[in-house]
């Protein structure tokens, strides 16, 4: 399971260094997409191979299904770490995700979210805030 969160650069050649915990758990090839909430999301090739089996079992009819498929999957890039275990992020998803040099690797149980600091911090402090009307939403469906 991918936990923990992380602070570390991006390189004038837009590479990053994962965290050992977490290269050990996504494997050498991964793949990186467009995430929710101004992120990335970072998967191992086994992962992904399950998400995009969910996608394909969504109905071509529905309008937000062929949407969802289209930003998650054509923004979607294959990499592979190099020797210092470091992967390149594409310009676009750097874009994308208005990642800046400092930016944040959070482990979200089968994926790994990339932030910008800034965005990342931000996005923290409003879910700090909000985490009693969390807490009762999942206290309804029994998580907690």
């Amino acid at each position: 399971m991918l936990l923990g969160e992380y602070t570390h650069t991006l390189d004038d050649k837009n590479r990053l260094t994962l965290p050992t915990k977490f290269k050990s758990e996504l494997g050498k090839k991964i793949v990186v997409t467009r995430g929710l909430d101004s992120s990335l999301f970072v998967y191992s090739q086994q992962e992904w191979k399950k998400i995009t089996e969910k996608l394909a079992g969504l109905s071509m009819a529905d309008a937000n299904s062929r949407g969802f498929s289209r930003f998650f999957l054509a923004g979607a890039t294959e990499a592979e770490l190099d020797k210092a275990g470091r992967v390149v992020v594409p310009e676009h998803l750097k874009q994308f995700a208005k990642l800046s040099r400092e930016v944040v690797l959070t482990g979200v149980q089968s994926r790994v979210e990339l932030w910008d600091a800034k965005l990342w911090k931000s996005y923290s402090k409003k879910m700090e805030q909000n985490g009693d009307m969390m807490a009762s939403k999942l206290g309804e469906i029994g998580v907690l």
